[in-house]
C-alpha cells in the first residue's frame, strides 16, 4: 500500500502516527498538559473511583500513554498492581521512564486495541477493580469501540469500575468551533506557561493542521454510555463534560451476598 505520510504509515490506520518517536515528544512536551480542565477530569476520576468504597487492588491503564492516569490512581492506591497498555513504542517508553522505581512493579504490555488479541495479554492479571483509558478509544471505529467496551466489561470483576476521559463528537459545527477555541486558547496558555513566544495564530494553525487530526473517529458520549449500558454496566453517566472532552463510564454490577 503506498504511503501517504512520509512515515511509513499505513494510510488505512491513520492512528499509526502515534508510533512516531516525534509526534510522541511534542505531544507530551507541546500538548498533553495544555489541555483544557485536565485537572479537574482527573479529579472526577478519583471521586468516582473513591466512591467504589474499596481499595484498588489490579487496575489497567489502556492507551496509556506516558501514564498520567495510572500515576494519578497509584497516588492513592500506591500497593495497586498496575498494567499499562499502549501500542505506541515511544509512549510506552515515556510511561516506564514516569513510573520507574515503583513497588510493586508495573506491568507494561505492546497491544492494539484495535483487534480483540489485546486481551490475551490481560487475562493473566483479571479481573481487575478498575479499568481507565486517556484520549485513546477515539482512535477506534465506532464498532470497534462497541466490541471493546464488551470486552473491558468482560475483564473486571463484580463491582469493577470503567472510566473514560475521552474527546467525543461535538452535536452541532457551532459547538465544535467553540470547542476548537476552547483548545486553541488553553494550549496557547499553556505555551507561554512555559516560556515559548508562540502566537495564538500559529498554535491554530498547528492545532488545525495536526498529524494526527485524521486519527479522530469522534462519537457522541450519549452514544458511547448508550453502548456500555447495552453491554451490562450499571451505573452509566458522562460524570464531566466540556464541549468534547468528556468523562464517562460505568461498573459492572456488585456480586450480590449470598
Amino acid at each position: 500500500m503506498a504511503d501517504q505520510t512520509g512515515g511509513g504509515i499505513d494510510v488505512e490506520r491513520p492512528d499509526e502516527v502515534w508510533k512516531s518517536a516525534e509526534l510522541t515528544r511534542k505531544f507530551l512536551q507541546g500538548v498533553r498538559g495544555g489541555i483544557p480542565f485536565e485537572r479537574e477530569q482527573i479529579e472526577i476520576l478519583l471521586r468516582v473511583v473513591a466512591a467504589r468504597g474499596e481499595p484498588v487492588s489490579r487496575f489497567a491503564d489502556l492507551g496509556c500513554g506516558s501514564g498520567v492516569l495510572a500515576r494519578a490512581v497509584l497516588a492513592l492506591h500506591p500497593r495497586a498492581q498496575a498494567t499499562l497498555v499502549d501500542f505506541s513504542p515511544p509512549m510506552l517508553e515515556a510511561a516506564r521512564r514516569e513510573l520507574a522505581g515503583l513497588d510493586p512493579e508495573p506491568r507494561f504490555v505492546a497491544a492494539d486495541l484495535a483487534a480483540p488479541a489485546w486481551t490475551g495479554e490481560l487475562r493473566r492479571d483479571a479481573p481487575f477493580d478498575l479499568i481507565v483509558s486517556s484520549y485513546a478509544i477515539h482512535h477506534l471505529s465506532d464498532a470497534r469501540k462497541r466490541q471493546l467496551y464488551a470486552e473491558i466489561f468482560d475483564l473486571l470483576g463484580p463491582g469493577g469500575l470503567f472510566v473514560n476521559v475521552e474527546h467525543v463528537a461535538s452535536a452541532t459545527p457551532w459547538l465544535e468551533a467553540i470547542s476548537d477555541d476552547l483548545m486553541v486558547d488553553s494550549l496557547h496558555a499553556f505555551h507561554i506557561r512555559q516560556g515559548r513566544a508562540t502566537s495564538r495564530e500559529q498554535v491554530a494553525h498547528d492545532f488545525v493542521q495536526r498529524p494526527d487530526k485524521a486519527a479522530n473517529i469522534l462519537a457522541p458520549v450519549e452514544a458511547q454510555c448508550g453502548w456500555l449500558r447495552q453491554r451490562g454496566f450499571v451505573d452509566v453517566d458522562c460524570y464531566f463534560k466540556a464541549f468534547e472532552l468528556a468523562v464517562f463510564g460505568g461498573r459492572r454490577a456488585p456480586a450480590v451476598p449470598a
